[in-house]
């Protein structure tokens, strides 16, 4: 389900495919991208049909393609994963006429669908067995139901498709009548709706309605393995399906607490936390107040007050407080199918994702990448960074900074995140490497009077998505220069003094090492790259190989390549890395131009080896 939350895309190609998006999109809440060149007037312009469908797949977008089905297929088809992670894929004919529902139809495609022919009075043309019978898919009951053995969905069709119908069951079965009003009755398999705890029989599926709010407090640092048995005794205990559970609540000074995630994702639903002066709120509703509690942080109760304070001023306490050595449980009942997430009201627990993009190219960007950026409420960076994001991110808010404000950037993201956002710090190449990963931790890790966050921002989750640094991208592009022991030094001294750069460099001539030069020029700073060069040769002679790589993965790359003594200052630019070699690095020529490696002694290790299997036969 939660892939049918995101926003779906709608992908026209087309001038007449545009107008159909435009009639349609509003109304079902899409956004439209067009081919720049046949489409220019959609709000989301790309260049290439086949990459950029296939990153909004990669990123768990759902896509509504206009056009013909075979574009989309061979788009998406490296990405291809399992039935229950693959983003919904529909293919829908220029004049709206036919609907193709290829891809994820039981987890939003058919939803999708639906919508899309109720609005434009289309044909759907399905092939899943179950649908070509039924309207229903039984493992994708209505919003605010939830399966809760997806595992026998399977079986339990084919079962049915193959007897005569179906049993319904369970004290809320009138609920679904609707939904299952085209299966015929019969004995042939169960289902039942309901939110009691039981074992379903092999021919039974059990559907729970989405209605129950489990609140939650522990002491810090609570065990897992503590917390998530002791809820799931008392769910038992009481009768209670944990399919049912819309949300795990808590306060929000427990929305970095490892347990109540760890509970969070076991029970595969949201986490959201309240502040202090919302739970203290329900004290007169509390059936069990502690003063305790309320002397050590400034409410009455954590578990019971999470649990009503979400299940709204009808909902009721369904199981008081119940405690083992390190954690509290309670149970609220909503008066209603928890629908929508935010009915519940408090907030997520906030995250900052560190996303490395590479140098910019989306064939270069991983797959955690762009599912980071699409799982983002608000974009934050350099400008030109998100910039090269292009149409991928075009819909997402966006809070641009300069060069230069680096600390008031990484500030902004961890505070925005700490009211409840998941926030997406852009990064070019890697986050971890020169770039904001390393800020970040810092202002975490500071005190109140060294310029620290806030307590808030100290509790947001941080996540980091690898990309492709420019030195992996520079040897790739030239051979394989870091084959053999290497290291990396900026050049910058705007935060480094150059006294400590000038010793590195000294330590990595010293050492041999391939090294890899970050930052190697500026408009004011043009000198120390001739330094390191006049250094370096001290150690390794003028003759080994030099690259200048300039706008990797960009239209305008540009390798250049060179040795120490042949290195000009001039050819370098603040969008070049300098790649020198060891004294083992090697360039020769090939058909296709110049290749540098750094052996590392695979061949000679190979030799000595056959050498002393001969000695050993003779």
């Amino acid at each position: 389900m939660a892939l049918t939350s995101r926003r779906p895309v709608m992908v026209a190609l087309t001038a007449s495919g545009l107008t159909l998006a435009r009639s349609l999109a509003s109304r079902i809440d899409a956004d439209i991208h067009g081919l720049q060149s046949r489409c220019p007037d959609a709000p989301y312009l790309f260049d290439d049909t086949t990459a950029h469908i296939g990153a909004l797949f990669v990123a768990g977008r759902p896509i509504i393609g206009i056009c013909a089905s075979g574009i989309l297929i061979r788009a998406v088809a490296p990405y291809l994963s399992h039935k229950t992670a693959d983003a919904p894929v529909l293919a829908m004919s220029d004049d709206g006429v036919n609907i193709v529902p290829l891809l994820g139809g039981h987890h939003g495609g058919l939803r999708i669908a639906k919508a899309l022919a109720s609005e434009n009075n289309s044909h759907i043309a399905v092939t899943t067995a179950g649908n070509i019978v039924w309207s229903a898919s039984l493992d994708e009951p209505p919003q605010g139901w939830r399966l809760a053995n997806p595992e026998q969905a399977a079986p339990v069709m084919a079962n049915l498709l193959a007897g005569t119908g179906a049993k319904r069951d369970g004290e809320a079965q009138a609920a679904l009548d609707t939904w299952l009003a085209e299966v015929p009755h019969g004995d042939d398999v169960v289902l039942t709706a309901t939110m009691q705890a039981l074992a379903p029989a092999s021919n039974q599926l059990v559907y729970c309605p989405q209605q129950l709010v489990l609140g939650v407090g522990c002491a810090r640092g609570c065990a897992t393995d503590e917390l998530i048995p002791h809820v799931l005794a008392h769910l038992a205990a009481h009768d209670l399906n944990p399919a049912a559970i819309a949300a795990v609540v808590s306060v929000d000074i427990k929305a970095d607490e490892p347990a109540i995630k760890a509970l969070a994702a076991y029970l595969d639903v949201p986490f959201l936390v309240f502040d202090v002066a919302r739970l203290e709120a329900e004290t007169p509703r509390l059936a069990n107040p502690s003063d305790v509690v309320y002397a050590e942080i400034g409410a009455h109760g954590v578990a019971e007050a999470a649990a009503l304070a979400a299940s709204g001023i009808n909902g009721q306490l369904l199981v008081e407080k119940q405690k083992s050595a390190s954690s509290t449980m309670a149970v609220a009942l909503l008066d209603q199918i928890c629908a929508d997430i935010t009915m519940l009201g408090g907030r997520k627990p906030g995250r900052v994702m560190l996303v490395g993009i590479g140098p910019g190219q989306s064939s270069w960007r991983t797959p955690e990448a762009s599912r980071m950026v699409q799982l983002a409420d608000e974009l934050v960076g350099y400008g030109l960074y998100i910039d090269i994001l292009g149409a991928i991110a075009a819909h997402i808010p966006r809070r641009d900074f300069k060069l230069g404000e680096e600390e008031a950037r990484c500030r902004y993201a961890l505070e925005t995140a700490a009211t409840g956002k998941d926030v997406a710090i852009i990064c070019s190449g890697d986050a971890g490497i020169y770039a904001m990963g390393a800020l970040v931790f810092e202002l975490l890790d500071r005190t109140d009077d060294d310029g620290g966050v806030s307590d808030a921002a100290r509790r947001v989750e941080i996540v980091s998505a690898p990309g492709i640094s420019a030195l992996q991208a520079a040897a790739a592009r030239s051979g394989a220069l870091l084959g053999h022991d290497f290291c990396t030094i900026s050049l910058s001294d705007l935060l480094t003094p150059w006294t400590a750069i000038e010793q590195r460099i000294h330590a990595a001539g010293a050492g041999d090492f391939v090294i890899a030069f970050y930052n190697p020029v500026s408009m004011r700073r043009r000198s120390q790259l001739a330094t390191a060069r006049d250094i370096l040769i001290s150690y390794r002679g003028d003759n080994v190989p030099v690259l200048l790589a300039q706008n990797l993965g960009r239209p305008d790359e540009n390798l250049i390549y060179r040795t120490l003594g042949t290195l000009d200052i001039n050819e370098v630019d603040m969008l070049t890395v300098v790649m020198v070699g060891a004294r083992s690095s090697r360039m020769f020529e090939r058909g296709t131009g110049p290749a540098i490696y750094t052996p590392r002694g695979y061949a000679k290790h190979l030799d000595n080896a056959v050498s002393k299997d001969k000695e050993t036969k003779s």
